[in-house]
Order: C-alpha cells, then structure tokens, then sequence
C-alpha cells in the first residue's frame, strides 16, 4: 500500500491549478508520465489511447481558436498541453496487444462495440495519465471545454484519431487558490449490494 504521503501527493493533497510556473517540462518527463500510464489495465488489454504533446508556441496558436473563452488563459499558460484522443482503429494493434484472442474480428465487424470500446478505454488511459502525471510530481488541470471537430482538424485527422480531452500538466503556481470544492460523501455517491 501507498503510505500517506504517496495518497497526498495522487489524491489528498493534490489539487487542480488555476495558474502555471515558468519551470519547463523535458520530453523525457512525457515519456515517464506515459510509460507509467500505459500500464494500467484496459479491456482485453485494447489501449486505444493516443496522445498529441503540445509543446511549442506553433501548437498552442493551432489549439487557441479551439478552446473556450473561460479556458484560454489556463490552457495556454501550462508548459505542456496534452490531447487525450483515442484511435477508432485500435483492434488493429489487438493481433500485438492481445495475441492469441482473435479480438480484431470482433471488434472489425461491429462499428458501435468498436466506438464504445475506444471511447471508454481512452477516457479510462487518461486518468491513468492524470495518476502517473501526479507520482511524478506534476500537476494536471483537465479540461473539456474544447470545440472537439476543431481539435480533431487541426492535430489529429491525419492519423484519424478521435479527441477526448485535454490535460494541462506542468509545475503549478498555487498562489491564492481557493479552498478545495466539496466532494460527494460516501453515501451520497454509492451503494453496496450483496
């Protein structure tokens, strides 16, 4: 088990930033923060995740147009914004991810088990990709107010991918941050059935 500080620092202690430092982010901190993302569980091991790093000012004036009025500032400040996409085709890696189940036929022949499939998986990987940013020390804003076909036009048609949302991730400035918003309760959010 995680001891506290290792909670604090994923859960309890983390928080959503407003504002960014100017500290950068290597490549080499991607690459952590995927490898360790990558390795969390999917549906028949599926991973149809596919990430777009936005590093450079050319990227960010191709993403501005995209973003909704309330989100510009926060967006654009963070040293790397990351679009959370997934591939429509992911059954195609299934014969390398998956070898011996005869997956990429089934997933093939049925377009609406395909989409589902991508879709929940994808969103699932990115908040692995919020859990990896966070134990190495980053901090995540995510942000789905975004025009998606614009999104999709100007990073991602090439490859076919399909944009989800985006996660700002960098060193946060924590300066006069509100107190934490409130939280379901336990019994407000579940329930245990036998």
């Amino acid at each position: 088990m995680l001891d506290a500080s290792g909670l604090d620092l994923l859960f309890t202690k983390a928080r959503t930033p407003l504002r960014w430092t100017t500290r950068p982010l290597e490549e080499g901190t991607l690459r952590q923060v995927y490898n360790l993302a990558r390795m969390g569980p999917t549906s028949g091991n599926c991973s149809p995740a596919r990430i777009v790093f936005i590093t450079g000012s050319m990227g960010r004036e191709k993403l501005r147009p995209a973003l909704s009025a309330g989100n510009v500032n926060r967006v654009m400040g963070a040293p790397v914004i990351a679009i959370v996409a997934h591939d429509p085709l992911f059954f195609e890696q299934l014969p390398y991810l998956c070898p011996g189940e005869e997956l990429r036929a089934w997933f093939a022949a049925d377009v609406g088990l395909s989409e589902e499939t991508a879709f929940r998986n994808g969103t699932l990987q990115g908040a692995y990709m919020i859990m990896a940013a966070r134990a190495l020390g980053l901090d995540v804003l995510p942000v789905s107010g975004f025009d998606q076909s614009m999104v999709e036009d100007a990073f991602l048609v090439e490859q076919g991918w399909r944009a989800n949302f985006l996660l700002c991730l960098g060193y946060a400035d924590f300066d006069g941050l509100p107190e934490r918003a409130p939280r379901l309760e336990f019994d407000q959010a579940c329930r245990v059935v036998e």
